[in-house]
């Protein structure tokens, strides 16, 4: 295995630290060249094209035949996803992007595993400049800090300070490099003249090297950082935030909505400049070892007094203060009982069903030939889910021509006093009646019929007749679908 690769940015120093918590494509290469003919040989559906034509006539041994089942049983198909019906006019290039394929994966994942050495080189000399390792190095840091802090349009120098000092200068030095020791003291070392040396170029890690498996060392790392402090975040901000703690959540808010009102106003009298300053040194400071450590040593004689009297005051405050015990939402239900008549001289009726619909005459399941839907008992009607009931008792509804009038219902007759029914017409009931079984199961001669009859031996009355029952509910919390559980369980 070789020791390292010419030319590559790779972390050749100490591993990047691992955090704990207590609580545009260039121009490619022969090589790209051959990686991209390779994965397109490996892909799924080339794999799986060369496998369907390994018929059994073949001459092929059996492992080829069983690695050929494999193939076809593991290796998904790329076209797998969801496809947009709506035009999409970017380039065919970032359209025609392939679908999860294990060939694919693995070639792309070696080619970044290989070039991804430069921003590991980055984060550990980050890690080295803020934690003092070379204290003139972040001193001069602060010492730009400050500058940029006093001065922001200072920020627009600064990329172009960081392309010629970190890019250019080096890149030239390797084309001109000095002297040997030797002949630097006998004579002045200078930058004119002709080249005397190849440019530098930046080539990926051999995959034969120490260099790559110092890059994955360093991406294990890294992602163990990422999932730690994704998990670290997530708990501490979480639970305040997501109103699981409803008193907690609702401070929150409330100093949010504080601050931002304030801010609107007076945002632009407050001395940006130096607080920017001050945040600045305060968190390059407080990565000084010794910094470090005089804090984590005095932390429980100083700092956790005023800690728990600060958290003791907000509790106060928020059992005072924030008061979240209002009603529950309540809103109004309503059931219809519909009642048929039986017919005959004394105008019987008789119990039919509870429907959350009136089944009037113009209503779509009456027209379509559908029966009513509900229940027979009053007391299998259950509350909306979420919700509870609010009172005891349905209560009948004393003002049917108001729902009527509001639900535009026409070909009814509203009782205004008595047990406040809404009964069909003949003349509507018999052309638009649907509940009765003779009506939907025989033809149209046997229904003028049925007409004709009805209308001989009773008045003008139809069919169905209905009245409105009303109950309040109200919405159920969490609190109260536990114990419902609870209660359930037991």
């Amino acid at each position: 295995m070789e020791e390292s690769t010419a030319d590559a940015i790779v972390n050749r120093e100490e591993p990047i630290p691992v955090i704990e918590v207590t609580a545009s494509e260039g121009v490619s290469t022969d090589s790209e060249r051959k990686r991209d003919r390779l994965r397109k040989s490996l892909s799924s559906s080339k794999l799986k094209e060369k496998a369907r034509a390994n018929k059994p006539e073949s001459r092929s041994s059996l492992q080829d035949r069983l690695f050929t089942k494999l193939l076809q049983q593991v290796i998904p198909t790329e076209d797998v996803g969801y496809v947009s019906e709506t035009p999409d006019n970017r380039p065919s290039k970032y359209l025609n992007r392939p679908g999860f394929s294990l060939p694919v994966m693995t070639t792309n994942f070696r080619r970044f595993n290989a070039r991804v050495g430069v921003f590991f080189v980055f984060q550990t000399r980050l890690i080295r400049l803020l934690s003092w390792k070379t204290p003139s190095h972040t001193l001069s840091l602060l010492a730009v800090s400050t500058f940029v802090c006093l001065d922001p349009y200072l920020l627009a120098v600064l990329p172009f300070v960081i392309a010629l000092f970190f890019v250019m200068v080096p890149a030239y030095l390797v084309r001109h490099p000095p002297p040997p020791p030797v002949m630097s003291q006998l004579q002045s070392y200078s930058i004119n003249g002709p080249p005397i040396a190849p440019p530098r170029m930046v080539r990926p890690a051999s995959e034969t090297s120490k260099d790559f498996f110092r890059n994955m060392r360093d991406l294990q790392n890294s992602m163990g950082d990422l999932s730690t402090a994704h998990d670290t975040f997530l708990k501490a901000i979480t639970p305040a935030t997501n109103f699981s703690n409803e008193p907690l959540s609702s401070t929150i808010f409330l100093f949010s909505f504080i601050a931002a009102c304030v801010l609107f106003i007076s945002s632009h009298i407050l001395p940006w400049r130096l607080l920017s300053l001050s945040v600045c040194w305060t968190a390059i400071a407080l990565g000084h070892p010794e910094i470090q450590t005089f804090i984590l040593s005095n932390r429980e004689e100083h700092i956790r007094p005023h800690e728990r009297a600060a958290q003791s005051w907000l509790d106060r405050w928020i059992s005072q203060d924030i008061l979240l015990d209002a009603p529950a939402e309540t809103r109004e239900v309503e059931i219809f009982e519909l009642q048929r008549r039986k017919g005959g001289p004394n105008e019987e009726w008789e119990s039919w069903l509870f429907s959350p619909s009136p089944y009037d005459p113009l209503s779509p399941q009456r027209i379509s030939g559908d029966r009513p839907k509900g229940t027979r008992f009053f007391e299998d009607v259950e509350a909306p889910s979420g919700w509870e009931w609010g009172d005891k008792k349905w209560v009948l509804d004393l003002w049917s021509k108001e729902w009527v009038e509001e639900r535009m219902v026409q070909g009814v007759e509203v009782e205004i006093e008595g047990e406040r029914w809404v009964r069909d017409l003949a003349n509507e009931g018999a052309a638009n009646d649907a509940g009765d079984e003779k009506a939907v199961s025989a033809k149209g001669k046997d229904r003028k019929r049925d007409w004709e009859e009805d209308r001989g031996t009773s008045s003008m009355m139809g069919q169905w007749r209905r009245r409105r029952w009303i109950r309040a509910v109200r919405r159920k919390g969490v609190g109260n679908r536990e114990r419902t559980a609870s209660k359930a369980e037991s």
